[in-house]
């Protein structure tokens, strides 16, 4: 049994409940005190995870030195805070500690995927990336999930793999890094535009259109930020996509729902909480264009995100844009 510090009280309660269940020792941190307080007296993440009892022994705390002898640290914090959480215990962090990131975001001010900002912080330990289809709150209600993990150091993928799964989580390994945190981060805007067509009435003809039209641009960008275009074929690819564009568990999703129905994008995402999709779609975008890659939907989320574009004007326009074979515009042609 591993002993675990989980960076995140969202996602990280999931899986901290997760974790304690098949007895490891783990404790999350939060820097806010407050939620701190409510999820020791209350035992549960009323807001997130209602009705999921935490175990009473899931530690909470908002004292960084809870890293200090730490196994493993998963960093589950949203991309716009990632970097300033690991800077505030980097002081206490083992140089044999395994960092690993299980966010699905991009840092804004470099570009940088998020196992790139923990290395630049952190660049004597080891790091690696758990990705892959699953929802927090079927992660904490222990229902089967499956998802891969990746690192560029020898036999961290493959310990993890050992150490963590269980009858409930199955961890695959992999060894493109690139590609599987990609995968977790490119497939948001996707969702949030596969929301955005339901919140419009459109069907299920549209959604599939937007989700097999959306993995080529995961797959053409991917490939071009230095992946490995089979990785997109797996869980960190089709398998993440799927789970994200077709459920109301998915925040991408939610927003995308309300935005289609009116609501202006930053009210949506203001509604929902934190929206990757929103965040990473702008920075994408620009990462695709530096490299003159061509990912007209995310270039779509970004006029409705951050232009005021009408969606329906959107959709407008990647319905009449030039015919093509279709495999003229795939990456590998």
């Amino acid at each position: 049994m591993a002993k675990i510090t989980i960076l995140g009280c969202g996602y990280g309660t999931a899986l901290g409940v997760l974790f304690t269940t098949f007895g490891h020792e783990v404790v999350t941190w939060t820097k806010f005190e407050q939620e701190a307080e409510l999820l020791r007296t209350e035992r549960e993440h009323k807001r997130l995870l209602p009705g999921v009892k935490l175990p009473e022994s899931l530690g909470v705390t908002t004292d960084p030195k809870c890293v200090s002898g730490a196994d493993i640290v998963l960093v589950a914090i949203p991309s716009p805070f990632f970097r300033e959480a690991i800077q505030t215990v980097k002081p206490y962090v083992d140089k044999s500690t395994i960092m690993i990131n299980v966010s699905k975001g991009l840092e804004a001010a470099t570009g940088y995927r998020l196992s790139q900002t923990i290395s630049e912080e952190l660049p004597e330990n080891p790091v690696g990336v758990i990705t892959g289809p699953c929802h927090a709150e079927e992660i904490a209600r222990l229902v089967p999930t499956t998802e891969v993990c990746a690192s560029n150091n020898d036999g961290v993928a493959e310990y993890i793999q050992r150490t963590l799964s269980s009858e409930k989580y199955r961890i695959y390994v992999n060894d493109d890094v690139a590609g599987c945190e990609l995968g977790g981060v490119l497939k948001n805007p996707i969702a949030l535009g596969c929301g955005i067509a339901r919140g419009m009435g459109l069907g299920d003809n549209t959604v599939a259109a937007l989700m097999t039209r959306g993995m080529t641009e995961i797959t053409r960008l991917g490939v071009g930020l230095g992946a490995n275009w089979k990785t997109f074929t797996g869980m960190a690819g089709i398998g993440d996509l799927i789970v994200t564009c077709t459920s109301l568990h998915s925040r991408n999703f939610r927003a995308g729902n309300l935005i289609g129905k009116g609501t202006p994008a930053p009210e949506a995402v203001k509604q929902v909480g934190t929206v990757e999709g929103y965040t990473s779609s702008i920075i994408a975008y620009k990462l695709a264009q530096e490299r003159g890659i061509d990912t007209p939907i995310i270039e779509q989320i970004v006029k409705i995100c951050y232009e005021g574009f009408d969606p329906r004007a959107s959709i407008s326009a990647l319905m009449t844009r030039k015919s093509k074979h279709e495999r003229e515009v795939f990456w590998m042609d």
